[in-house]
């Protein structure tokens, strides 16, 4: 890009013709002039340059997300929302500029074209969540404000606005200018400190990281000894005891009753890793036996057997006869191959965005994580589901080779990002469907899997989905139970399987019909009981206030009581309490004109404490709960109280 500048003959990256495409867009959402305004210019080349950033990453797999590489994309677009908010764009803006990025990109990077919308998708999602983390962080300034005002104080501590930039992604500035228009003041050196802390405490966790759970005698065996591991083709070999671990220790001899940990020569048992756990099974020897009960690869080139002596004395240097549980290794085979074509499959009816997140390959079934920014359809599902098990019935041939890694990925196969790889790596592949590197094992063909069947899809973290799903028996189990489950509702409903659903779509429009008529009738009772209602209205600092109980009412029912007492008050504000089967439910409802000075989620919560509950919401409308039904009268009359106190200490917020 400097060497761009140079041949242009401009002063700066930001002039070439490498952003300028970028931060016209960015001049068209704001209205303003690039070069005009020296701040104006500096907000709008941070936003060029981090939109960028965030269409690649996005582009390569990577999501918002709380730690890792996800924290640091979260970052780079809060920090350019913020400087959107600089130039008067409030609302979200950045998605818009997702689709410039692409076009002023794509001849270089063709890739991005297939990002395109995915990347739009997650920066708009991030941007919606950016926005109620800001409300939420309002909220608690607010709440802090109060609190540090009754006790006499006008400094707001660092370490409390470090929480709210550092939690909440709420700006330092943001609070300064809060703070200065209530005559208060911010400890910007303790700020400070606190961040120079978190980055301290970060370098360390990193650099602590590659170390973490290696005990001492491991690392010292990973020098000196190498285990080979011959389990690709067999499940029984005989090995050499190299050495016998218990508590860290390195021992000599281990008795029966022992549990101990294990290194061999060689050995057929996989070690947990790539998602797929270790495997289990035996170790025999003239006069004993031991039981292994976990498998796994703490240092490079090391494999460690967790075992439990059964019977007779074992010490270092024996040979043993190994055997692999043959049931719980082929199980997980068809595991690990079902997730290598439910990935591919995923990519052909979701779209190339879709990445490996995660994975749990275990005998009995399978997890997988992956990058996706909506709830995967039923129908897409049903989809998936579909190709999944054709593929396992034409029976295709699974193929593994070891290669030379850069020519394994020039030759299409899928790694995943972040993983470390050596320099030779092993390829396994489905031909016309699926090319992986992977170290796992496999079944020889898909139709050893029998059948694949979807049991739950669901979102683990923003951007990211998990399917479970089981196999083989494990699956011929669990249509089995569905099964079982269909006859016992056929019994219940008194209908054949076949026309159970109508029957139950019947009986719930019914209940539905009567708990709607429940509900009318409750209302009118609540107006009945309620009096006239204008008449419970009290002014306070000039803002007409209704505390108002209605018992028996569900929280959904109190809400619409609410929306036309609201009505009614026409500005001002309204709190509503009902009593229903023993539990409080409480709503507060603040008129539009009014929300700048008194905030309906603060003024509930304070309610709902009274009576042993908690809750929140947004500054116009709020709901808790509670559960000392008897103390709802105290709440209901502290809420001219609270009004008159969120007009004193707030209300210039």
């Amino acid at each position: 890009e400097r060497i761009t500048a140079v041949l242009q003959g401009v002063k700066t990256n930001y002039d070439t013709d490498l952003f300028q495409g970028i931060i016209g867009g960015i001049c068209d959402l704001t209205g303003k002039a690039y070069g005009q305004d020296h701040a104006c210019d500096t907000s709008t080349r941070v936003i060029a340059d981090h939109i960028r950033a965030l269409t690649f990453l996005i582009a390569e797999g990577i999501l918002p997300s709380n730690e890792g590489r996800g924290y640091v994309l979260r970052r780079i677009l809060r920090r350019a929302a913020r400087h959107g908010k600089l130039l008067g764009l409030n609302e979200p803006f950045l998605y818009r500029l997702a689709g410039t990025v692409v076009d002023e990109m794509k001849q270089a990077f063709p890739d991005l074209l297939r990002a395109r919308d995915h990347a739009a998708s997650v920066v708009k999602k991030e941007e919606e969540r950016f926005q109620n983390t800001l409300d939420q962080g309002l909220s608690i300034l607010h709440d802090l404000i109060q609190k540090l005002t009754k006790q006499g104080k006008t400094l707001i501590p660092g370490k409390e606005i470090f929480k709210l930039y550092d939690t909440y992604g709420f700006p330092l500035d943001l609070t300064q200018d809060i703070a200065k228009d209530l005559g208060l003041s911010v400890d910007e050196a303790g700020f400070h400190e606190e961040m120079a802390r978190q980055r301290e405490r970060a370098r360390a966790s990193w650099k602590g990281s590659e170390e973490k759970g290696i005990l001492p005698a491991f690392k010292s065996l990973s020098e000196t000894c190498k285990t080979l591991f011959v389990g690709y083709d067999r499940t029984e070999s005989e090995s050499g005891v190299l050495s016998l671990i218990r508590d860290g220790v390195i021992k000599e001899s281990v008795q029966a009753g022992e549990e101990i940990d294990m290194v061999l020569d060689s050995t057929p048992f996989y070690a947990e890793s790539g998602g797929q756990v270790g495997d289990q099974g035996s170790l025999d020897w003239d006069g004993g036996s031991v039981e292994v009960i976990r498998t796994w690869r703490p240092a490079e080139g090391l494999i460690v057997h967790r075992v439990r002596v059964l019977q007779g004395s074992l010490k270092r240097g024996q040979k043993v006869s190994c055997r692999v549980d043959p049931g719980k290794r082929a199980s997980a085979a068809h595991n690990h191959t079902a997730t290598h074509i439910l990935h591919a499959v995923l990519r052909h009816v979701l779209g190339d965005h879709v990445k490996q997140a995660g994975s749990l390959v275990e005998p009995e079934r399978l997890r997988f994580d992956f990058t996706h920014f909506a709830p995967v359809h039923p129908r897409e599902l049903e989809r998936i589901e579909q190709l999944a098990n054709e593929w396992i019935f034409r029976n295709a041939p699974v193929e593994t080779e070891v290669e030379p890694l850069n020519e394994a990925i020039s030759g299409g196969a899928t790694a995943l990002f972040g993983e470390k790889y050596g320099s030779e790596v092993r390829v396994v592949s489905i031909p016309e469907l699926s090319k992986e590197l992977c170290g796992g094992t496999h079944v020889q063909a898909t139709g050893e899997i029998g059948l694949f069947k979807i049991r739950h899809e669901g979102g683990i973290a923003a951007g990211v989905r998990r399917i479970e799903a089981v196999t083989g028996i494990q699956a011929y189990e669990y249509f089995k139970s569905l099964e079982g489950e269909i006859r016992s509702l056929s019994e219940i409903v008194k209908e054949s399987p076949g026309r159970i659903a109508p029957k139950v779509e019947k009986n719930l429009k019914e209940r539905k019909d009567l708990l709607c008529e429940i509900g009318s009738l409750k209302r009118e009772l609540a107006e009945l009981r309620g009096g006239d209602i204008i008449d419970q209205i009290r002014e306070v600092d000039g803002v007409k206030v209704l505390s108002h109980r209605a018992d028996h009412l569900s929280p959904e029912e109190l809400r619409e009581h609410a929306d036309r007492l609201r009505d009614r008050v026409g500005s001002g504000v309204v709190v509503a309490g009902s009593e229903n089967k023993g539990k409080v439910a409480l709503i507060a409802m603040v008129t539009n004109d009014l929300t700048r000075k008194i905030h309906a989620g603060n003024l509930i919560k304070e309610v709902a404490r009274i009576t042993g509950g908690g809750g929140g919401g947004r500054p116009d409308m709020a709901q808790a709960g509670g559960t000392d039904a008897s103390k709802l009268d105290e709440a209901l009359n502290k809420v001219f109280d609270l009004v008159h106190e969120q007009m004193t200490v707030t209300g210039k917020i």
